[in-house]
């Protein structure tokens, strides 16, 4: 496949290859459905222009020359072919969030088996892991209304966001943001892992254990302290670390 590389600035390469890198992370972590799903990362600039998937190519496969620019109406910029093809839904989700929310440059769509199962829960996400505990208060939920093709649904799913950087899609799967690749992967990570947990702990015909209210409080503002952000990056770092001998792949 021909390399856009020489195509395109050198940030928008970078984002490129950022992008790619976190595309091949989902696959690895089995967070893909097939092609359904999609991720997108915004390229700094004025334009508001954003990064998602050529729908058709493989997660575990993604290269920096498949990833498509994209501007806030949905058409695809920037050396677009005959054969470019986004998913529809994936600019109706992920064009809202980055049109309402300047701060989240990354956004993460999945439809795991884990998060599908809590999104049908009426409970939703209970407080009975650390990691669901990272997101008590901070996780907004939104109703389900069919494949995301209508743009009339962006003002509803914002209006569900909230200042939220996660949210679960009810009857539908989980999303997860951030300011960069490696905030938006921390959360989904976490997000993930929390419903893991909780179908796991559901199976079973045991009481399950749940923290207090003080604790739960107490446990979610510790997510926030001041060594997070390094954390974050620090975690990033080394999940890239599980795809480094792809990077000249990737890269491409």
């Amino acid at each position: 496949m021909y390399s856009v590389q020489n195509d395109v600035d050198p940030i928008e390469w970078q984002a490129r290859c950022e992008l790619a890198a976190l595309y091949r992370l989902v696959a690895h972590f089995r967070m893909t459905d097939l092609i359904d799903t999609h991720i997108t990362l915004r390229i700094p600039g004025p334009e508001h222009h954003f990064l998602i998937n050529r729908y058709g190519v493989i997660f575990d496969r993604m290269k920096a020359s498949d990833l498509v620019r994209i501007d806030q109406d949905g058409q695809v910029v920037g050396g677009a072919t005959a054969l470019t093809r986004v998913n529809a839904a994936g600019f109706v989700i992920h064009s809202a969030i980055h049109m309402a929310r300047p701060d989240l440059h990354c956004v993460i769509h999945t439809h795991t088996a884990a998060g599908m199962a809590v999104a049908a829960q009426a409970q939703g996400l209970l407080p009975i892991s650390q990691h669901a505990l990272k997101f008590y208060g901070k996780l907004a939920y939104h109703t389900y209304e069919g494949i995301a093709l209508s743009l009339d649904e962006r003002e509803r799913l914002i209006a569900d966001l909230g200042t939220h950087k996660a949210m679960i899609l009810r009857n539908h799967g989980l999303l997860a943001a951030g300011g960069d690749v490696a905030q938006a992967f921390h959360e989904i990570h976490f997000l993930e892992r929390a419903c893991q947990a909780q179908v796991q702990a559901l199976s079973g015909a045991c009481e399950l254990i749940y923290p207090s209210e003080e604790v739960r409080r107490h446990t979610a503002e510790q997510f926030d302290r001041d060594e997070a952000e390094e954390i974050i990056k620090l975690g990033w770092q080394a999940a890239l670390s599980l795809i480094e001998d792809q990077r000249a792949s990737y890269c491409s």
